[in-house]
């Protein structure tokens, strides 16, 4: 017996919706960059095990800044320092969200592709008592073809 997890529509109105809803954010955050994965790479790391540091730099930072150089911003670190505490909440829920959406999305997926392998035998069955669907059964079949596995090179001439 088939197990459903998820049996939903979605309508188009819904659908734009959320697309309206999604250009309201990115309209109300208009900063938000898209960075090159080298350029995410040749960037510093920030994270958990470096927040606790960030924090106490500021603070140290806020209660000695004659320490630092002329040519160091401490509004630009608490500007800095501000935002990421302004959007680790939204990262929160909207990494909620993608989850939510990313496992809806593979349920559904899931649940079609074991009814298409139900539709196969079907119309393979039907196909014999008509013929009315061999390009069909045969164009289905192309999923499960097997195909032979590339030999490697025989090292032993030459």
């Amino acid at each position: 017996m088939t197990v459903h997890r998820i049996n939903a529509t979605v309508e188009s109105a819904q659908l734009q919706a959320v697309r309206d809803a999604i250009n309201v954010i990115l309209q109300n955050l208009p900063f938000l960059i898209d960075l090159k994965p080298e350029e995410r790479q040749a960037m510093a790391k920030y994270g958990e095990k470096n927040r606790s540091f960030v924090v106490k730099a500021l603070a140290i930072a806020e209660q000695n800044p004659d320490i630092l150089p002329r040519s160091f911003s401490l509004a630009d670190m608490q500007a800095h320092v501000a935002l990421i505490d302004a959007l680790y909440p939204l990262i929160l829920t909207v990494t909620n969200l993608l989850g939510k959406l990313e496992d809806t999305h593979f349920a559904a997926g899931s649940e079609a592709y074991n009814d298409a392998r139900l539709v196969y035998p079907y119309a393979k069955t039907a196909n014999i008592a008509t013929g009315e669907l061999e390009d069909a059964v045969n164009e289905l079949g192309h999923r499960f073809a097997k195909h032979p596995k590339s030999t490697p090179p025989d090292s032993s001439s030459g």
